[in-house]
């Protein structure tokens, strides 16, 4: 017995089959050599035997697109081809749980936790917001931009942006 990601369509009690003798079922694990090419595949080990490492997560899934002496040309989710060895092991399908991300943030609180999981700050205050102390773009003194341009005689490192402009910005009608 053994816990692995389940693909969609995979109901309580169905027996997996597990080897290159397998059919090519949804829930069934084969190595990539014996998987007809444009099928749908997920959990992918990159080297045989490492477990799967690839097409893992809700509604993820990769597909095979050739075989090839070098091993089996696979794409990624991320649209990415990659050559893997014919011995790597996937299963059959996509995984389940593909609309998870639709579902709206009902409270701020759930949007927090979410944000600190992937390491990201929230609630993010705008810059106009602030003081002028905090952000260029701070105080509600003037316009929330801060200049680009900046002048011939800058010295290297400082000459970024609109060097020695003329004019920036939209051109307007002169009456």
């Amino acid at each position: 017995m053994f816990y692995t990601v389940v693909p969609e369509g995979v109901y309580e009690g169905q027996h997996a089959q597990i080897g290159s003798m397998a059919s090519v079922d949804i829930g069934n694990v084969l190595p990539l050599g014996s998987v007809p090419e444009g099928t749908m595949v997920c959990n992918i080990e990159l080297s045989p035997g490492d477990g799967g490492k690839v097409a893992r997560s809700s509604g993820a899934y990769a597909t095979v697109v050739a075989h090839t002496p070098e091993g089996t040309m696979i794409r990624f989710p991320s649209g990415k081809t990659r050559y893997v060895n014919d011995s790597c092991r996937a299963t059959i399908g996509v995984i389940s749980g593909a609309g998870r991300i639709e579902k709206p943030f009902l409270k701020a609180g759930a949007k927090f936790y979410w944000k600190r999981s992937k390491g990201q700050k929230y609630p993010r205050t705008r810059g106009v917001a602030m003081v002028a102390a905090s952000h260029p773009y701070g105080s509600s003194k003037r316009g929330a931009r801060k200049v680009t341009t900046v002048s011939r005689g800058a010295p290297p490192g400082k000459k970024v942006g609109l060097i020695a402009a003329r004019s920036t910005g939209r051109k307007r009608k002169r009456r």
